[in-house]
């Protein structure tokens, strides 16, 4: 990697600011909601569920996969710079300011306040650890291609983008635009499937966007599955050897198998006990883009990618309070 960039990772997502909540199965199929998954909603349909939380404890956090992603490069001791739209709103304010504190550049100008409200999503977390998100993108779904920055994206050593961007037609032509001028700029690129739903309505584009631009795929063995058609992980992590030249397919407590030109290592997870998964895979692609920013071999950096997960998983929210920087050098070796 280029010792001369800036920035470790240029990240390219939705901006949302997430509502927690712990609640149970009953709430989850009160409101009809398929358990584990991502309902896209309008803003009634959001404030329906808000409302049944009313006396409920509840946390706020600036969100969005990618820019959890962002935050554990950060906490890892990296550097980085992120890409997503936001309304001058209260939650537009309180979004920039987070992750700004968090220590990630954050350089799209907001939008006017008459424009769409900054998107949000609230997080339902039941008591087996899965995580039900109810989210409404607002103003996220004008992300443009004119407002992918190249003199930061030249800056930077990797761009990261998330495939939750395929809903919408303008952040879309985002992702593609800083696909490109990646490629033009001699700057690595990753991607995250995102969600297995994704690969149901999206898959042959993401095949394509694989074949044409990505360096480095995140995905866990569900999206692995559905990309490739296949119920064989060993078999779709054969496949995906074939298709890129470095993925990590994450498997909840097993780990990570790491496939690097074609061949295939699967680096143990860290047995915890786990109170909330959601953000695990966003923690865990944190984690692997620092170490691969910073000088380690995929194994290494998988592993220092299943220890952050691992941490995230034992909190509850996508995120960590405290950074984990003093822990790489005993952890990744």
């Amino acid at each position: 990697m280029a010792a001369d960039k800036k920035f470790d990772v240029f990240g390219v997502g939705n901006a949302i600011v997430d509502t927690l909540a712990q609640v149970d199965d009953a709430f989850i199929n009160d409101l009809d909601l398929a358990k584990g998954g991502m309902a896209l909603m309008d803003a009634d349909a959001q404030a329906t569920v808000l409302e049944k939380l009313e006396g409920m404890p509840l946390r706020l956090a600036s969100g969005g996969s990618a820019a959890n992603t962002m935050v554990a490069v950060a906490q890892s001791g990296g550097t980085g710079v992120y890409s997503g739209k936001v309304t001058a709103d209260t939650n537009g304010q309180f979004y920039k300011k987070d992750m700004e504190e968090a220590g990630i550049g954050f350089h799209v100008p907001a939008a006017p306040e008459a424009s769409l409200p900054t998107g949000t999503c609230v997080v339902l977390t039941t008591p087996d650890t899965e995580r039900t998100m109810c989210t409404h993108l607002g103003v996220s779904t004008t992300l443009n291609k004119s407002e992918i920055d190249t003199d930061l994206l030249a800056a930077s050593k990797i761009s990261y983008i998330e495939g939750y961007l395929w809903d919408a037609e303008d952040p879309r032509a985002a992702c593609i635009e800083a696909f490109e001028q990646s490629k033009k700029l001699g700057v690595r690129t990753s991607f995250t499937f995102s969600d297995a739903f994704l690969l149901g309505r999206y898959g042959d584009e993401f095949k394509k966007v694989v074949a044409d631009y990505c360096d480095i795929v995140f995905c866990n063995a569900d999206e692995a599955r559905q990309f490739f058609g296949s119920d064989d992980l060993a078999d779709c992590v054969k496949q995906m050897g074939q298709h890129c030249e470095l993925a990590f397919i994450t498997d909840g407590g097993a780990g990570c198998h790491v496939v690097e030109n074609g061949n295939a290592t699967l680096v143990e997870g860290f047995d915890v006990k786990a109170v909330d998964t959601n953000g695990a895979g966003d923690a865990f692609a944190g984690g692997a883009l620092y170490g691969l920013t910073h000088d380690m071999s995929p194994i290494k950096a998988a592993r220092w990618g299943n220890y952050f997960a691992s941490k995230v998983v034992s909190n509850i929210g996508p995120r960590l309070q405290d950074p984990l920087k003093d822990k790489v050098a005993e952890i990744a070796g």
